[in-house]
C-alpha cells in the first residue's frame, strides 16, 4: 500500500491519543519505519501490524481500530488530499456511490500503481443500496465499513451498514447493505 494509508493510521492515532500512544504501537508491531513516505509503496503487512498493533496497545478490537481508522480516512485523509476529488463526488451520498468509480479513475492518476478496489451498486430504495467490495486485498471489510460509515458523517446524515455477506462465506466480495 502507498504510505499515504500508514501516514493515516500514524495520524487517526495520534490525534485521538497523542504521540506516546503512536510510538508505542510502532514498537508494539514491529514495523522498522519511523516516517512514511505518502508517495511510496510499502508492503501491505505493514499496514496490518500497525492495525493489530493498535488494538493491543489502544485496547480495542482490530474490528473497532479498522473501522475508526475507515472514517478518518473518509473525514480527515480524504478531505485533506483528495478535497477536489471528493467535492466532485456529489452533492448527496447516493451520488457520490454513483460516481465512487471515476473518483478512483482519478486517484489512479496520483497513484499509478495503485490497486484500487472496485464497487458494484444496487439500489433498492432512494435511501437503500447493496454496495459490494471487490478488492485484491483481504482483511479490510471493517476498514470499508467505516468508510460508509465516515461518507455518511461528510454527507451530515445518519447511515445504517452492515455485512450481509463476503469472503467470509466463500464470495470474491464483501456485500453491505446501506440505509440512509
Amino acid at each position: 500500500m502507498y504510505g499515504i494509508v500508514n501516514k493515516a493510521i500514524e495520524g487517526l492515532v495520534t490525534t485521538n491519543f497523542g504521540e506516546e500512544k503512536w510510538e508505542t504501537i510502532l514498537e508494539e508491531s514491529g514495523v522498522d519505519h519511523d516516517v512514511f513516505s505518502t508517495n511510496e509503496i510499502y508492503d501491505d503487512k505493514i499496514t496490518f501490524d500497525l492495525a493489530i498493533a493498535a488494538s493491543k496497545v489502544l485496547g480495542i478490537s482490530v474490528s473497532d481500530v479498522l473501522i475508526a481508522f475507515g472514517k478518518y480516512w473518509v473525514l480527515t485523509t480524504a478531505k485533506k488530499h483528495y478535497g477536489s476529488l471528493m467535492e466532485t463526488g456529489g452533492e448527496t451520498l447516493k451520488e457520490f456511490f454513483v460516481n465512487l468509480p471515476n473518483f478512483h479513475s482519478r486517484v489512479m492518476l496520483l497513484y499509478p500503481n495503485i490497486q484500487p478496489p472496485e464497487f458494484d451498486v444496487e439500489y433498492i430504495s432512494d435511501s437503500e443500496m447493496k454496495l459490494k467490495y471487490f478488492s485484491q486485498r483481504e482483511g479490510l471489510t471493517d476498514f470499508v465499513h467505516g468508510l460508509i460509515l465516515g461518507l455518511g458523517e461528510a454527507f451530515d446524515i445518519e447511515v445504517d451498514t452492515h455485512l450481509i455477506q463476503g469472503r467470509k462465506d466463500g464470495l470474491q466480495y464483501d456485500e453491505f447493505l446501506v440505509k440512509w
